[in-house]
């Protein structure tokens, strides 16, 4: 499988080796370049040597756009509150970014120390990624996105209890509405995992108090 075109980031101003990695997918119509600026708002200590990797979807027709062809992950086919997708090509996203991780592991990132983060349509993917890969990761950020695969998706058993999740939503997004959020922090905690639900005074999209909190929790993660 032909890996994904990223844009890369290292965060490493103590010149340390690179042993972790974060893993941000776009959302649609957006390309890897629309989460870069976020790495030095982070305010992460830089006692771990950091690789973001920010990945560039392909491009497909979506449906609810008109067919228009644009960056996307997967094809939106009705946009009902729980919104009919098409799961071949959402499976075939996550397997996009095991191989994306895969290469990180090459690179002498531990598993362990890789967190698969998304926004939107991103975050959906990464639920995806995340809970059906077959070795432990550091963590998933889900930002301002849904569980799109909840009623096919199989939890790997690699995957553990008390892997870290850290969910954000905008309590007042228009694209995708908070209870969408929070159904999925429902799901995760009916599969047994413990997920952190914050939520932000925005639309879709992200705040600097949100940016903030992130990077406390990756720092927690990385320490």
């Amino acid at each position: 499988m032909p890996l994904l075109d990223c844009i890369e980031v290292e965060f490493n101003p103590k010149n340390l080796p690179l042993d972790c990695a974060v893993i941000w997918l776009h959302g649609l119509g957006a390309n890897g370049h629309d989460f870069e600026p976020i790495v030095p708002e982070l305010g992460l200590t830089g006692e771990r040597g950091v690789r973001f990797v920010f990945p560039n979807s392909p491009s497909i027709p979506v449906t609810v756009n008109g067919g228009y062809v644009m960056p996307a992950w997967y094809d939106i086919i009705e946009m009902t509150l729980d919104r009919k997708i098409d799961v071949a090509q959402i499976e075939q996203s996550a397997k996009s970014i095991h191989a994306l991780i895969e290469r990180e592991i090459e690179r002498g990132v531990p598993s362990e120390n890789i967190v698969i983060a998304g926004f939107s349509q991103g975050g959906a993917v990464a639920y995806q990624t995340v809970l059906g890969f077959d070795k432990p990761l550091a963590g998933l950020l889900a930002l301002s996105t849904y569980l799109a695969t909840k009623d096919t998706l199989q939890i790997n058993p690699s995957v553990r209890q008390d892997l870290p999740i850290f969910v954000c939503h905008g309590t007042h997004d228009p694209v995708v509405p908070e209870v969408l959020g929070r159904q999925a922090t429902a799901w995760l905690l009916s599969k047994g995992f413990v997920p952190v639900y914050q939520t932000y005074p925005m639309a879709h999209q992200v705040c600097l108090p949100q940016i903030q909190a992130i990077g406390k929790w990756l720092n927690g993660l990385f320490e």
